[in-house]
């Protein structure tokens, strides 16, 4: 007698599940939290995966109940309502991160931009008139009254400010800037692709270290329209070196009727000598210089939201404006929400550091760190263990983004290294992780065999890095 072929239990594990309509039966707290289109969805997506999952087992198991089920729906939606956009701890000595979102916003910044997300506003609209209005004059009347310039616009980032410029004052025509101010700023955008694209001709003019005067008298030509100078505010170049005053530039362009722009990059309203700060050209000294336009970032030493500002003459501001370019570039509402409010703080610039975020960061004592340092180090090292060896140092930190190349600020905080008398594969890589996954990730940076924790941006969140610092398991 021919024995029978054994059944094979997967078939079976697939339809031991319940159906779609008895799991909603029970999920009437989901459905009316999420809606029962999204449920139907998500309970289809787990019991495909556990289908899934029981086809492909080597034996079978008992089917999960409906409340594991539920569970499981509950878990899937939770992970797709979390934003992608995380709240963190910068601890990388870098003040303002390129990859960490740059400035930090003040409290009466981010009022004002709940203000406008949650209610109408007077975007471009002339409460006067009763007419159309134009949203740069929300700020323009205070960049002018803060840079001395005739005019200002505001489009989403210097670069957008840049090309704008360049578009308007020199599409087909020729501009001639310094070879030792070429710059490239961040995720490889240069100078020179930037005027590329903006359809201007790029005139290269001195050598990489040295620029006078007469080579950009040489240089101009009946196809020049316009003298371009750019702050190198993310390298410096030492040793034999030269370049020509803005006041000068400009005096040659007013001679040759060419006007004369100046990229500022990282940009700054005030002397930052009076903060401890290595010195920056300010805007006004641009404009006071005899400087045409001037552009700068909102979102760096500014301190404000990302923008690209746009400073300078009224005819040519107006031009600019003209520009169909501008509508695309230009900026919304939140934007401005914020960076009315930051540009009233520097009204009062001697208050700076108590109400701007960024030159509070800027000018955190080391003292206040080592104190922070001395309460952190043993709670580090008890959910550490022996395993890794935790200290507080002296370090330095610095401004970033673009802006003081070379300043150092002096800092204090976390070093944690690997004990050499525990075998562990990669510990400091694991740590590193460890950090950057847990619920508000902590960024640090890793060199030397060492992982630095710079305390001088954990300002006021102490209690909520402690409070985390149980999940901690590299």
């Amino acid at each position: 007698m021919t024995s029978a072929a054994p059944v094979t239990p997967f078939p079976n594990r697939a339809v031991r599940l319940p159906s779609v309509d008895k799991v909603l039966l029970e999920a009437g707290e989901l459905i009316e939290q999420h809606g029962r289109s999204r449920i139907v969805k998500a309970v289809q997506s787990v019991l495909a995966d556990l289908r899934k999952s029981a086809l492909a087992a080597e034996a079978p198991s008992e089917a999960p109940s409906i409340a594991t089920i539920i569970n499981q729906v509950s878990a899937q939606l939770e992970q797709q309502d979390r934003s992608n956009l995380k709240k963190m701890f910068n601890l990388t000595g870098t003040v303002l991160h390129t990859n960490l979102g740059r400035a930090l916003l003040p409290d009466v910044a981010v009022k004002a931009v709940v203000d406008a997300m949650t209610s109408p506003t007077n975007l471009e609209f002339d409460l006067d008139t009763g007419k159309r209005g134009d949203r740069d004059d929300l700020v323009e009347e205070l960049l002018c009254e803060l840079t001395g310039a005739e005019a200002a616009t505001i489009v989403n980032n210097n670069a957008a400010a840049v090309l704008l410029l360049l578009n308007t004052m020199a599409m087909g025509k020729e501009v001639i800037v310094s070879r030792g101010e070429l710059v490239e700023i961040g995720g490889a955008f240069r100078i020179p692709d930037i005027m590329q694209r903006a359809g201007a001709k790029l005139r290269e003019t001195g050598a990489t270290n040295r620029t006078h005067l007469s080579d950009y008298s040489n240089a101009i030509n009946a196809d020049t329209a316009l003298l371009m100078k750019v702050h190198c505010s993310n390298y410096v170049i030492t040793g034999f070196t030269k370049s020509v005053e803005l006041s000068d530039i400009t005096a040659l362009g007013r001679e040759r009727s060419i006007p004369t722009a100046v990229d500022l990059g990282s940009g700054t309203l005030i002397d930052l000598e009076q903060f401890g700060l290595v010195r920056e050209p300010t805007v006004r000294e641009s404009v006071e210089a005899g400087a045409d336009l001037v552009t700068f970032s909102g979102d760096k030493l500014l301190g404000g939201p990302q923008a690209g500002i746009i400073v300078g003459r009224a005819d040519l501001i107006a031009q600019i404006k003209r520009n169909p370019l501008k509508r695309a570039l230009r900026v919304g509402k939140l934007t401005l929400a914020a960076l009315e409010p930051v540009l009233a703080l520097y009204r009062s610039p001697e208050l700076l550091t108590q109400r701007l975020t960024t030159f509070r960061l800027l000018t955190r004592p080391r003292t206040e760190m080592q104190q922070q340092a001395d309460i952190l180090i043993p709670l580090l090292q008890q959910q550490l263990g022996a395993a890794y060896l935790v200290q507080g140092e002296e370090m330095a930190s610095q401004v970033g983004s673009g802006a003081l190349p070379i300043d150092q600020l002096p800092s204090f905080g976390l070093t944690i290294r690997a004990n050499p008398a525990h075998k562990q594969s990669n510990p400091l890589g694991r740590l590193e992780a460890a950090f950057r996954h847990l619920p508000r990730p902590v960024i640090g940076r890793i060199a030397n065999d060492t992982f630095f924790l710079d305390l001088r941006c954990l300002d006021g969140d102490q209690d909520e890095f402690i409070a985390q610092l149980n999940l901690l398991k590299p």
